[in-house]
């Protein structure tokens, strides 16, 4: 069964849409299909945002007792390696720099070399589909909670 999401305001469905598209492909290892899921991606508002929360429920989820460094490293590994095998453009850098943002440790002040929000719409889904192998719960139920935190955060603003 597929998620609707209608119940959404307009541009928070592009997003909806577009990632489960874009993780959906990474799933299945679709190089065709997710370069133009993730294009879609780069131009949605606020997608990074979006994803990074699902990653760090992702994060959670997978790793309930805490993640520690070696934690870190074995999902940017894992990940990396994985999709290296079906989209070669994949850099641990980004990947990395999602992983920390996700954990709340990353300041792009202190890179000299920050991805720009294209690179993050085209790393985020491996991640994402990387994780959901390990927790083995649908996209949607970590999509709809990172949603629903954007909104609480937005709410106490």
């Amino acid at each position: 069964m597929s998620t609707t999401w209608r119940h959404l305001p307009a541009p928070a469905r592009e997003i909806a849409e577009t990632a489960t598209g874009a993780v959906a492909a990474a799933r299945d290892r679709d190089g065709a299909a997710y370069r133009p899921a993730v294009e879609r991606l780069a131009v949605a508002d606020r997608a990074g945002l979006v994803l990074g929360g699902a990653v760090r429920l992702l994060l959670e989820d997978g790793h309930p007792d805490g993640l520690d460094g070696d934690d870190v490293r074995q999902v940017l590994e894992r990940c990396a390696r994985s999709a290296a095998t079906w989209w070669p453009e994949v850099d641990p850098h980004v990947l990395l720099v999602l992983l920390a943002g996700a954990l709340g440790v990353y300041d792009p002040g202190d890179d000299e070399n920050p991805p720009d929000p294209a690179a993050v719409a085209r790393h985020a889904p491996l991640l994402v589909a990387d994780l959901l192998a390990v927790t083995g719960r649908p996209f949607a139920d970590y999509l709809n909670a990172a949603f629903a935190e954007v909104a609480r955060t937005e709410l106490h603003d």
